[in-house]
């Protein structure tokens, strides 16, 4: 068995280290090609890793949750078979017997077959001679040479590496791979191979019979997989769809579950009693607050700080102390927006998709940027000095809260899409976040940025600027004040928006200006058919 060791590959992003979230295989697992390994967290995303070899998991050699450089050993995998990638067996090692030759040539298999001798390989039958007195190799059946491990060519413009990062998951069925028949000139065909008696043996070549051939390792090692997938059939819990949708929304295990329905299925009465127990068993558990008879030490949790929320800390400390922040606030009018979203949800164009206030607010900062093109810029500086690029496209980007922090990925081209297409990516944009799927070229690029903390129902607050953009819009919680219109107080659906500006490129009157022209959207949706 070969031991192949898997080091930490570099996902693609130019980063120089990840996080270990969660091993997927333990020691003694079986793996495929393509098999999950494990989940990483980078500054920017979560990633699965897949297995580039087959074999048994030898030895877990990084510890989850630990922060590992890309290059180091992480799992070390035996290989029975061969290196993925490279098409070639692992050689056989010497016999026991004596040195290893190389196998004969076609010719020369075929004058042995025949009764002759092959060049350099001692007769079988009895003899005086010396050179029949020293055991030779032993010459191998042309039953033999038809089962002997092919390599594997590599043909001009086919890739014949394993695809890495595709493939089953890990708990598929594999289906056993087919034996390969290669035809050798000069041998016999398959069928006439079982009826013709065997090559006689020639001397000294017991002990390399007795060592394993390729074919049994190969048998071994599908029966060893057939076992497996017939275990995680066995182990799979039985249950419907709707009780697997209520078990995923309440973040319960299936098999945690006692089942009493039939054939040890988990009926949702099932699920509802544990609920209720684990319900219970939470309640009892001890509250957050620690005894104040302990130590202080043994009072404080230390949270280490990695991956996502380590490198939003970073980006928010150079952000906030290199460009001078200035913020401003505008009061506004949504009832007019409120019930265009209303409309939008009636409408069978938008049927199925989700529309809310955000998507109006998103539709407003794309057209008031094209009326103040410089808040939608970056402040570069070069060796020949500083320099303002004024970009000609929006890439919107969108702060999501999500369980490993705060993601800022962008909707491309926003400046293209419509209505309907703008909801759309928002929608993908929200679920892939919370998902933890978002990519990281998806949060790259960005050119202005909206953040929703009234989705809380927060009023406003002061955000602080993405790096690499000069301005980044707050929206506040939509509700009922009240509000003086034709000289009557009556009641309306008011928000509040906040924005804040890097003062080295966005000054107060621009600042305003563009403040000033999203809240008219806000007030009034139907500027954006002019």
């Amino acid at each position: 068995m070969s031991k192949q060791i898997f080091n930490l590959p570099d996902v693609g992003e130019g980063l120089t280290e990840a996080d270990i979230v969660a091993w997927k295989v333990k020691p003694g697992d079986t793996v495929a090609i393509n098999d999950v390994l494990c989940e990483i967290e980078t500054a920017k995303s979560l990633v699965e890793l897949p297995s580039p070899f087959e074999g048994t998991v030898l030895e877990l050699l990084a510890p989850e949750h630990e922060t590992i450089e890309v290059g180091s050993p992480i799992i070390a995998i035996g290989s029975t078979s061969h290196v993925a990638g490279t098409g070639l067996a692992a050689a056989p090692g010497p016999s026991a017997s004596g040195p290893a030759v190389p196998a004969p040539g076609a010719s020369a298999l075929k004058e042995a077959n025949d009764g002759g001798a092959a060049p350099g390989v001692a007769a079988a039958s009895p003899s005086s001679s010396p050179a029949a007195a020293s055991p030779a190799p032993r010459l191998p059946a042309a039953s033999e040479a038809l089962n002997a491990p092919v390599p594997q060519m590599h043909e001009p413009g086919i890739e014949t590496g394993p695809l890495v990062g595709s493939g089953p998951k890990a708990d598929a069925v594999k289906r056993r791979p087919r034996k390969q028949q290669v035809a050798t000139p000069g041998a016999p065909s398959p069928a006439t191979s079982r009826q013709q008696p065997a090559t006689p043996r020639a001397v000294g070549s017991s002990a390399a019979a007795g060592s394993p051939t390729p074919a049994a390792s190969a048998q071994a090692s599908q029966e060893n997989e057939a076992s497996t997938a017939v275990a995680r059939l066995l182990t799979r819990v039985l249950a419907k769809p709707p009780v697997r949708r209520i078990a995923k929304e309440l973040g319960i295990n299936l098999v945690d579950v006692p089942a009493t329905g039939p054939r040890g299925e988990v009926t949702r009465a099932d699920l509802e009693s544990y609920q209720v127990q684990r319900e219970r068993e939470i309640a009892a558990a001890p509250t957050f607050w620690e005894p104040a008879k302990k130590p202080v030490d043994q009072r404080i949790e230390v949270v280490p700080v990695r991956g996502v929320r380590k490198a939003t800390a970073k980006a928010m400390v150079d952000s906030a102390f290199t460009a001078p922040h200035v913020s401003i606030f505008v009061d506004v009018d949504a009832s007019r927006t409120m019930e265009f979203v209303q409309r939008l949800k009636k409408s069978r164009d938008f049927e199925n998709i989700k529309v809310s206030p955000l998507l109006i607010l998103a539709k407003a900062v794309i057209w008031a940027a094209a009326r103040n093109p410089s808040v939608n810029s970056e402040w570069v500086s070069t060796p020949n000095g500083d320099e303002i690029h004024i970009k000609h496209f929006m890439n919107l980007g969108i702060a999501a809260a999500t369980p490993r922090g705060l993601l800022v990925p962008n909707i491309k081209n926003a400046q293209d899409l419509s209505l309907k297409e703008l909801a759309v990516a928002l929608n993908d944009l929200a679920t892939t976040a919370r998902a933890g799927k978002t990519k990281a070229g998806d949060m790259q690029g960005g050119t202005l940025t909206v953040t929703n903390i009234g989705a809380l129902g927060i009023d406003i607050g002061t955000p602080i600027i993405n790096p690499g953009e000069v301005a980044i819009v707050a929206f506040g919680t939509i509700k009922q004040k009240p509000w003086v219109v034709s000289g009557e107080v009556i009641p309306r659906w008011i928000t509040t928006l906040g924005g804040s500006f890097d003062h080295r490129v966005v000054d107060g009157d621009l600042s305003a200006r563009f403040m000033a022209d999203v809240a008219a959207i806000m007030e009034e949706p139907a500027l954006l058919l002019d």
